[in-house]
């Protein structure tokens, strides 16, 4: 990433040291995932959906760890994958709109609830900023080549209310607090950089 673009990053430290974690990124971009990767302090293993694991890069993407999870359906492989991830303190990189978009945590998908109240781990806020800006010129689905592209990490914090609950309600109200959370980092990671 370095060598492409000029990544700046800003909060790293507030990742965890050890333990698990579970890094929540905005996804306005297909750069953002390897971006993050490329410049987190840890080891950082995204579910990925599986459409992705054709071919070479397929071969790649489980090679450095990446999990594959089918969208369609609860897909047990990636939950029971994911979780053993976490229990072993490691790094789950989740995008939890689920999909590409605007990029700014307006619709969420329940999988980060779950797997914050499940497991326990802290979720991180990060804004990677800047991706979209503007088509390169040698290749327009890429940012240009040499510019910047911010990755700002937030503070980390509880999805769970404390009780333990893992109903219905207690994922969907931990959903509105990670939400609240995400949109509150984004504005604050804009206000930062510029963008």
């Amino acid at each position: 990433m370095h060598g492409l673009w000029r990544p700046r990053v800003l909060g790293a430290w507030k990742m965890p040291a050890t333990g698990p974690a579970i890094l929540a990124v905005n996804h306005s971009h297909n750069i953002d995932g390897p971006m993050v990767m490329g410049v987190s302090p840890r080891p950082t293993h995204f579910l990925i959906k599986k459409e992705a694991f054709v071919g070479p890069l397929g071969s790649f993407l489980s090679g450095i760890g990446q999990l594959k999870v089918d969208r369609t359906t609860a897909d047990r492989t990636a939950i029971t994958d994911a979780l053993g991830l976490l229990d072993n303190g490691g790094v789950l990189g989740i995008f939890p709109e689920g999909t590409r978009g605007e990029g700014d945590f307006a619709s969420l998908r329940a999988g980060l609830a779950y797997f914050a109240v499940r497991s326990g781990a802290p979720i991180v806020p990060v804004a990677v900023l800047g991706s979209t800006d503007r088509p390169g010129r040698l290749i327009k689905g890429l940012p240009p080549l040499r510019s910047r592209v911010d990755v700002v990490f937030g503070d980390p914090f509880e999805a769970g209310d404390g009780s333990g609950r893992r109903t219905r309600r207690a994922l969907d109200e931990a959903t509105e607090r990670i939400q609240k959370q995400l949109t509150s980092h984004l504005e604050n990671a804009r206000r930062l950089t510029g963008r």
